[in-house]
This record gives structure tokens, C-alpha cells and sequence, in this order.
């Protein structure tokens, strides 16, 4: 790994272990998850939201519902570990959970602790450019909105690829950039992400054929990015006193609504995109 790359992630670490995202998240999600979701009713809450989308990936995931208590599932990026939580507790399947932030699987571990389902995850620090397991150890490998923030995408496909058995599912979703995105209109995002690109659809169609998967789905959620960041916004508007008694900084505030509106405009003029991926592993 170059040292530009590495910068990249630890650049992600330092942002999820820091104070004001760790409250941040926890308040305005309520401290479950922290992904998109898919909304259907305007007051629609981000943890029924982001329930939903659970389900949704779940429904395409052959080896979760015929394997159940029988399948295991790796989660790259599981954040807080409301997925491994909805996915253990309605399947009974047994779940890994890798996640850089030291701080986010503290909460995870104590959490599962909590809801007697300890004994279905297994929370691990590090990161999906290294998966520290061997070839062909899991029937599913699942992501949720994780994958733009590292330096290699095509690595961590790969990675998810060689974890998985012959049969496996890889099911994610990632914020992308479509096809014809106007830079004006990324520029503040990536700058906010410190990233240089997102990725496309038709990027996750060729690194997959190219890796020798099979496209089983593909779901365009567009619509949903755009509801998602203004949902967010909202909440973060309605909740602004509270994270300031948290002692969230103003700035990251500031910074944050402003990085919310740069999301949700680019999602609702066509600049961004988000949507369900499901490939299967011959």
C-alpha cells in the first residue's frame, strides 16, 4: 500500500474516531447505524429508513434466506453494527463485522453485549484493503455506503472476492458519481470526503466482470441518496441545540449542513447516484 493510500485511511480513522462524529452519528441516528435508507413517507424516521434498506438487500440475497442460522456473512465497514444486529437477530446467520474505527466497534461490541447477540458477531479492527481471513470463508460479503472512502476500490473487491466461497453473494451499496456528473458540483463533496473521485455504476459493472462475477441485480436508488441528505439535514437543524450541549463544535456543524446540502443537490440534479449491488461468485 503506497503512503498516499494509507493517508486516505487514516484520514477516514481519524474522522469516525473523533469526538464530534462519534456524537454527531449516535444522536442523529440514534446511535444504531449510520447509512442511507430508503424512505417512503416524508416523516419517515432515519432508523426506519434505515431498516428498510436492510430488508431490501437482504431480499436479494439467495444464501441468507435458503442458509439462515447456516450462513456466515462478512460486513465490510459495519460502523455502529445495526446490520449485523437486524441480520443475526432475523436470520440467526453468524456475521463478522470488519471496521476501522476503533471507536465505532467499541460501541459495536458493547452493544451486541446489550442485546444478547454477542455470540453471533465478531467485531474486527481494520480494513477491507486487508481482509485477515482466508480464501473462500464466507456465503456473503455485504457493504453498506463504505467502499468510496477507500484508495483502492478495486483492491477491496478483490479482497471481497478471495473471502468468498463459490456460490457466494457480494451485496453492497455505495454513493457514486453517475456517468456525466458536472465537477462544480463534486468538487465541494470530495474536497469535504478528501476524496478525488467517486465511483460510477459502470465502474462496479466492469471491476465485477473483470473479477469473474456474475451481475445478478443492479437497483437504482437516486431518488433515495436525495431524500436521504435532506433528512439528515433536517434532523441535524432540529437537533442542533442538543449536539452543541454535547459539545460538537459549530464548525464541524457548520461544515456538516453545508457538506448535507452539497449531497442532496447533487443527488436531486443527477450528479450522484446510490443503489444495490448484487453480484454472485461461480
Amino acid at each position: 500500500m503506497s503512503k498516499d493510500q494509507e493517508s486516505v485511511i487514516q484520514t477516514a480513522k481519524k474522522y469516525y474516531d473523533s469526538h464530534d462524529a462519534h456524537v454527531f452519528y449516535t444522536t442523529v441516528w440514534g446511535g444504531e447505524e449510520h447509512h442511507l435508507g430508503i424512505y417512503r413517507r416524508p416523516e419517515d424516521t432515519l432508523f426506519e429508513a434505515s431498516r428498510r434498506i436492510i430488508d431490501r438487500m437482504a431480499s436479494y440475497s439467495r444464501n441468507l434466506n435458503d442458509f439462515k442460522d447456516k450462513a456466515r456473512l462478512l460486513d465490510l465497514g459495519s460502523g455502529y453494527g445495526g446490520t449485523a444486529r437486524h441480520l443475526a437477530r432475523n436470520f440467526g446467520c453468524k456475521v463478522v463485522a470488519l471496521n476501522l474505527s476503533e471507536t465505532e466497534n467499541r460501541r459495536h461490541r458493547e452493544m451486541n453485549r446489550e442485546q444478547g447477540l454477542d455470540h453471533l458477531i465478531e467485531v474486527v479492527d481494520g480494513n477491507f484493503e486487508q481482509v485477515p481471513y482466508d480464501d473462500r470463508s464466507f456465503d456473503v460479503v455485504w457493504s453498506q455506503d463504505a467502499f468510496l472512502h477507500s484508495p483502492d476500490r478495486m483492491q477491496v473487491l478483490s479482497e471481497a472476492v478471495r473471502v468468498l466461497k463459490p456460490g457466494g453473494e457480494l451485496i453492497f451499496t455505495d454513493p457514486m458519481q453517475t456517468e456525466d456528473a458536472y465537477a462544480e458540483y463534486l468538487d465541494p463533496i470530495l474536497q469535504r470526503i478528501h476524496l478525488s473521485s467517486l465511483a460510477t455504476p459502470s465502474f462496479y459493472f466492469r471491476a465485477g466482470e473483470k473479477l469473474g462475477l456474475q451481475l445478478r441485480s443492479f437497483e437504482n436508488l437516486q431518488v433515495q441518496l436525495a431524500n436521504h441528505y435532506a433528512k439528515v439535514l433536517e434532523d441535524t437543524i432540529d437537533l442542533e441545540d442538543e449536539l452543541l450541549r454535547k459539545e460538537v463544535s459549530q464548525d464541524y456543524l457548520d461544515r456538516m449542513k453545508q457538506g448535507l446540502i452539497n449531497w442532496s443537490m447533487g443527488g436531486r440534479y443527477g450528479h450522484l447516484t446510490w443503489g444495490i449491488f448484487c453480484f454472485q461468485k461461480p
